[in-house]
């Protein structure tokens, strides 16, 4: 879809002009100039787009993936045993890279950042995580047959659980505490 503004330019250019060169300074190069510029800024922001939704994206699947076998509706402590085990799944590798260290060494890049991930990660805990409304089961339906796209994520309602059990109702995408 980005590239759609330059074809269009350049097809019209050409049934305009033939295979006739354009002049370094024309209107219909600066046009294809302007298109062209505005074809990368599109796929930059895109790909930035996506980049900062990944982790959104692993985050619902991985819920989907708890859910596959799961019949009914989750209740509160069963979601926050499954957000703590979500919490914890880089808690292996965090001890590898500690205990492959040596004695005196400051952390690896990989570990400081792991660390960082895993700290905000709690504090989003405290406060509110943001997941798939598990106790809804029609959520939990909508969730199984969930195709990976961000785009559906529309369909799904979401929640915050905090650490003490509390929900609350949040909005797609997530917004700071929304």
């Amino acid at each position: 879809m980005p590239s759609n503004r330059l074809s269009k330019v350049q097809k019209h250019i050409t049934k305009k002009k033939g295979n006739k060169a354009l002049h370094e300074n024309s209107r219909d190069t600066q046009r294809l100039q302007s298109a062209s510029a505005r074809d990368d800024k599109l796929n930059r922001v895109a790909s930035a787009r996506q980049k900062q939704n990944r982790p959104y994206l692993l985050r619902i699947k991985t819920f989907q993936s708890y859910t596959t076998e799961h019949r009914s509706a989750f209740s509160i402590p069963e979601i926050q045993a499954i957000i703590e085990d979500y919490l914890g799944r880089d808690d292996e590798e965090l001890a590898t890279l500690k205990s492959d260290r040596r004695p005196g060494r400051p952390p690896s890049t990989r570990d400081t950042l792991l660390q960082q991930k895993q700290a905000a990660e709690q504090g989003e805990y405290t406060s509110g995580f943001w997941v798939p409304d598990l106790e809804d089961f029609e959520n939990l339906k909508t969730l199984k047959e969930w195709n990976g796209q961000w785009s559906s994520l529309s369909t799904l309602s979401f929640a915050r659980i905090s650490k003490d059990g509390v929900k609350r109702e949040s909005s797609f995408p997530p917004k700071g505490m929304s």
